[in-house]
């Protein structure tokens, strides 16, 4: 059975390991103009990464990310990918704002574990204009889990800033589809972009959903984009 511009096989094989999925593609700028998509509409917002110069923390499935989200309050993030459930410990597992995802691309999936704090509006950006650390922002119990998942040799003290990457948000509504789509716009610092659909639905139902968002891109002329990346990884190697 088809499910659409997602593979069905890496959907089934980690049904067991979350609850919900997250279905994403990465659209060529024309898919955005045929949705009527605006590059400047949406709240804009500007993302961080934290790594060392050699991009350990990447190359070892750790990801540290902070947003400064403007006009809401910003959120610190420390995200384990791929992740397997049964292997994590108690006190991260039962950990608030510990939430353990699927992430699908067409042709590939995984299984995603990320610890948020929640942080106060502007503290990012007072935070680096003060020229202080982000990593001061970090709760207790992320540092924990850096320490816990973090290479050896690797100390919160050598990771060093990428970005920021620009970020514009957009929910969007298609005719013919009941639910609707968030369009997410990232512009580097190299000046090159990307631009993902994605939308969020249970495990269970994950089948069904890519067949029908399929469909009704496909019927808006929206077809994938010939390189599928995660925005993480243009953000670490652009």
């Amino acid at each position: 059975m088809t499910t659409g511009f997602w593979s069905a096989d890496p959907l089934r094989n980690l049904g067991g390991q979350a609850g919900e999925v997250e279905l994403k593609v990465v659209v060529p700028e024309r898919g955005g103009r045929s949705l009527g998509i605006d590059p400047k509409r949406g709240p804009s917002r500007r993302v961080y990464y934290l790594d060392t110069p050699d991009l350990a923390l990447y190359r070892n499935d750790l990801i540290v990310r902070f947003r400064d989200r403007r006009r809401r309050r910003d959120d610190a993030v420390i995200k384990l990918r791929p992740v397997d459930p049964g292997r994590v410990p108690g006190w991260l597992r039962d950990a608030d704002r510990f939430q353990v995802e699927i992430d699908a691309l067409p042709g590939h999936a995984l299984c995603s574990g990320a610890l948020k704090r929640r942080l106060d509006r502007n503290d990012v950006a007072r935070t680096l204009r003060a020229g202080r650390p982000l990593t001061g922002l970090l709760s207790a119990r992320q540092r924990r889990l850096f320490d816990r998942y973090a290479p050896a040799g690797v100390a919160l003290t050598d990771l060093i800033v990428y970005g920021p990457v620009d970020v514009r948000r957009l929910n969007i509504e298609l005719r013919g589809l009941d639910r609707g789509l968030t369009a997410e716009r990232w512009r580097y610092p190299d000046g090159s972009d990307l631009l993902e659909l994605s939308t969020k639905c249970p495990v269970d139902e994950a089948a069904a959903v890519a067949r029908r968002v399929s469909k009704t891109l496909r019927a808006y002329g929206v077809a994938p984009a010939d390189l599928q990346r995660t925005k993480t990884e243009l953000a670490l190697l652009s």
